[in-house]
């Protein structure tokens, strides 16, 4: 392989594949092994799993240890939960990978989980590896670009951003998280089940943005409401029809004390230009000086995430050990090569 960083790919859905096309594009990085839970994957070589042309010579292993064996790194793509991921992460750190992950909690883990934060970050200082969560958001739009924006600020008195998007290019994982295809009803009750959970991210983006400020946040509060379609939306994952959810306008608050300083919104759906919503991702910093920045379109959230989690291997890898976040590491960058 002439030197390349190998690479892994535990999780080979839409975002998962994706990264392994991404990775084959990209100077110095080779794809070493392949894992996937799902026997219609598994058996298969990885470039016809990724819709590759060319062979690879990859075998999708249902098992990680003939998958592992022999790689630098581990992309992990198959849950958005710590809990989901944690036995994954703990594998590849015992193997001796670092590891990328895209579930959104571990973006800053220990707002949902302390107790498996503190066990990962402990296994790979132990074992000399590093572990990332990122993403397009969690993972930049809404926290690590709000960070760096106020580089450029004296001072901060409060932090307000958007991001309008579309789901579509995301598979039935974060379908099934936005509730998307259902009901208003069961909408209601995927909500009280804890099933329908809407954007998996808030209290990591804002218990990360505020870790780089300075601030200790005293509360969160967040509310969650259905997006009902008027017309008939159909991406490669779902059908919606009319009167069915297309997605989740979800919206977060945090306080010092009494007094709002971070305000975060994220309504998302599929295909919101079919009833002429427009995307894109917006940040209002109130400070010395007023910021404001619009992006529109929103930046592509399936190729955002994909693309992140491969251009940061390299600061992964030159990172010190530990559990690490986004604000630790250097500005993320294109890894164009050539």
């Amino acid at each position: 392989m002439g030197g390349s960083i190998r690479v892994v790919h535990w999780g080979l859905g839409a975002m998962g594949a994706g990264m392994v096309r991404l990775v084959q594009a990209r100077p110095g990085l080779a794809s070493h092994g392949a894992i996937d839970a799902d026997p219609a994957k598994t058996g298969r070589d990885l470039a016809e799993v990724a819709l590759l042309e060319r062979p690879l010579g990859i075998r999708v292993e249902n098992e990680p240890g003939a998958g592992l064996g022999g790689g630098d790194i581990c992309l992990i793509a198959t849950s958005s939960f710590v809990e989901g991921v944690y036995p994954q992460i703990e594998t590849a750190l015992e193997a001796g990978l670092d590891v990328v992950c895209i579930a959104e909690e571990m973006a800053y883990p220990w707002a949902s989980n302390r107790n498996l934060a503190g066990e990962i970050d402990t296994l790979a200082k132990n074992k000399g590896c590093t572990v990332l969560g990122t993403g397009i958001n969690p993972g930049f739009i809404l926290d690590t670009l709000i960070i760096a924006l106020t580089g450029v600020c004296g001072r901060v008195r409060r932090i307000r951003a958007a991001r309008i998007n579309d789901l579509s290019p995301f598979g039935p994982t974060v379908m099934r998280t936005q509730g998307v295809g259902t009901s208003p009803e069961d909408f209601r009750r995927g909500l009280e089940d804890g099933v329908i959970v809407g954007h998996i991210g808030f209290p990591e983006s804002m218990h990360l943005i505020a870790r780089s400020l300075g601030w200790q946040l005293d509360r969160i509060e967040q509310e969650r409401e259905p997006i009902v379609s008027k017309t008939r939306r159909e991406t490669a994952y779902v059908k919606v029809e009319p009167g069915m959810v297309a997605g989740c306008r979800h919206t977060a608050r945090g306080y010092l004390k009494d007094r709002e300083v971070i305000s975060l919104e994220h309504p998302q759906q599929v295909l919101p230009e079919i009833e002429g919503v427009q995307t894109g991702d917006y940040i209002w910093i109130e400070g010395e000086p007023d910021i404001t920045l619009t992006i529109k379109p929103e930046i592509p959230g399936g190729q955002g995430t994909i693309a992140i989690a491969v251009n940061m291997i390299p600061a992964v890898l030159d990172a010190r050990p530990g559990l690490l976040t986004m604000a630790d590491l250097p500005v993320p960058r294109a890894l164009i090569g050539g």
